[in-house]
């Protein structure tokens, strides 16, 4: 009796926007790890250094690593273009590239920083968000339908967090973007949807530890600890795979029920 691996990505090409740490690193190690050709685009060129070599040694498809400004236009024009010349499609799109930029208060929050963090968070993703629906629709008319945008997005959609307003409202912004998007693109067998995540102790946080935050969500989560990124994989795997085709414009929530608790 064979056994089939209904989640085989081989074939599919995946670009993920700020993928060489972090959040977009786990989605783009998830991928690869079932086969998906990968394009990640960072801004530190010694860490796209590093991760182009850690997947092209590990994963079996092909890796490739831009340095791409999501915040400038142009370069984000430019990216696409070169991704599609290069693979020749994009089936998948994570669009992750983002800052965090904490602040004592709301009255902290001077517009510089307010400005700096839309100019990545927001009109960075839209500018992704609205190069790679081209490409796809382009290809569906073609006669090539169907594609998947996936946009990171965060437990700040709908909680409070003091501080962070800036940050919640760039990715409210996008969660409320993705809703009108499924329902425009759908036609075209294009399918969009959030991912939320809650807090996931990712290479930096574990390089940095502190055990207080940790603590502290560990415990209002009822699965009684943090994520990791290792976490969220699976659903960055579902998303590209044409098991999900007919998921869209879901704001799905990868936080162990803390999202929804009133404990």
């Amino acid at each position: 009796m064979s056994v089939e691996n209904i989640f085989d990505l081989t074939g599919k090409v995946v670009l993920v926007t700020g993928g060489n740490s972090g959040l977009g690193l786990a989605f783009a190690r998830g991928v690869a790890r079932s086969g998906a050709d990968v394009l990640i685009w960072g801004r530190d060129a010694a860490k796209n250094k590093a991760v182009l070599g850690e997947f092209s040694e590990k994963y079996p498809g092909r890796c490739a690593v831009e340095e791409v400004d999501v915040s400038d236009e142009q370069e984000v024009v430019a990216g696409i273009a070169s991704g599609v010349e290069r693979f020749g499609r994009l089936d998948t799109v994570f669009v992750n590239a983002g800052i965090s930029t904490m602040q004592p208060s709301f009255l902290d929050i001077t517009t510089p920083i307010y400005e700096a963090l839309l100019a990545i968070n927001q009109h960075g993703a839209f500018f992704t968000l609205r190069e790679a629906a081209r490409h796809m629709v382009a290809r569906a008319e073609a006669g090539d339908p169907g594609g998947s945008l996936v946009i990171c997005g965060s437990l700040s959609i709908g909680l409070g967090v003091p501080g962070l307003e800036h940050y919640a409202a760039a990715k409210g912004a996008l969660n409320s973007m993705s809703k009108s998007l499924a329902v425009g693109l759908g036609r075209h067998g294009i399918r969009v949807n959030t991912i939320a995540p809650g807090y996931i102790k990712t290479e930096m946080a574990a390089a940095n530890p502190d055990e207080g935050i940790e603590g502290l969500f560990a415990s209002r989560t009822p699965l009684g600890r943090v994520g990791y990124p290792d976490d969220i994989q699976g659903i960055a795997v579902y998303l590209t795979s044409d098991l999900s085709s007919f998921h869209s414009g879901d704001t799905i929530l990868i936080d162990g029920a803390m999202g929804v608790t009133l404990v």
